[in-house]
């Protein structure tokens, strides 16, 4: 273990319990993509909504770029939160939840040498695996369009996103949008580039037809994840024919989650009576997203009395 790893893991793990359970959460995301079926995570970016997750069943949370900057600082997706920022939110629901997630890492943060802090940082906030885009971030002044970085500079930050990883059973995914941004073919060359350095899945956005996702997948051997796609491609049989494991449906719970809180909001300024709301989470479901019962728990147990 070299003196990075060190670190970290003793910055990370407390004890040998902790260390554990992040890997074992690490396996079951390996385990989905070493299946032969292809699975629909639920979007989380709080330790509530990765707890309602985890309760209703489902296999794997998706922490996205997009819904961290509206959780964390209430911006659009312009490149604007930091490591830390997401790292810290990561830490958050990893003590919430033992639910596998996998972390969208933009582009990690600048060049190769901050991917390897990101995946560092990441690794020990207890991600299960991680996303490294070759998107040029932030974009240049003046610049209208999305560019990509070379197939070269993206080859190297795989690299050290590899090399940067203690803990050998964190998944690193390379990831690309070439398709809709360059073209099918040079989105070929970059997913068979990423591939070879040794990523451990292949994650896609820009996806528009069934052909574009048969032809990379002859092209190509790991698993595919799939940053959304068209209706045509929403059938989980077809997708995972053609080794898509984890196919993405957007960030709908926290579209939800903030119409929810305006109308409440809208309704109590208005004059509605807090009594009057309807659709508010029961007495009951709190309690069990707050996990009240191992709380009153641990109350008794350590401070002789209860809630």
């Amino acid at each position: 273990m070299n003196l990075d790893c060190f670190v970290a893991s003793f910055l990370a793990m407390t004890n040998e319990e902790s260390l554990m359970t992040f890997q074992h959460r690490r396996e079951q995301l390996r385990s989905i993509l070493s299946g032969s079926a292809c699975v629909r995570p639920a979007s989380v970016h709080d330790a509530i909504s990765i707890r309602i997750a985890e309760d209703l069943g489902f296999e794997l949370g998706m922490f996205g770029g997009s819904v961290a900057s509206l959780a964390v600082l209430g911006d659009p997706d312009i490149a604007l939160i930091t490591l830390s920022e997401l790292a810290e939110q990561m830490r958050r629901m990893s003590r919430a939840s033992k639910l596998p997630v996998l972390v969208d890492a933009d582009h990690g943060y600048g060049n190769a040498l901050n991917v390897r802090r990101t995946i560092e940082e990441l690794e020990a906030a207890g991600a299960a695996g991680l996303t490294i885009e070759d998107t040029l971030l932030p974009p240049a002044f003046s610049e209208t369009r999305t560019r990509l970085i070379s197939v070269e500079e993206g080859t190297g930050k795989m690299q050290a996103a590899l090399d940067a990883r203690c803990d050998r059973t964190l998944v690193i995914m390379g990831r690309t949008g070439a398709v809709s941004i360059t073209s099918l073919d040079d989105a070929i060359v970059r997913a068979k580039s990423y591939e070879a350095c040794g990523v451990d899945a292949l994650f896609l956005t820009g996806i528009k037809s069934k052909a574009e996702l048969e032809t990379i997948a002859a092209a190509t051997r790991l698993p595919i994840v799939l940053g959304g796609a068209s209706e045509s491609m929403s059938d989980l049989g077809y997708l995972g024919q053609q080794r898509v494991r984890i196919a993405l449906q957007g960030h709908t719970p926290f579209a939800a989650a903030t119409k929810a809180v305006y109308d409440t909001l809208k309704a109590l300024r208005e004059g509605t009576p807090p009594k009057a709301l309807s659709g508010l989470a029961s007495p009951e479901l709190t309690k069990r997203l707050t996990r009240e019962p191992e709380v009153n728990a641990m109350l008794a147990k350590f401070l002789g009395r209860e809630r």
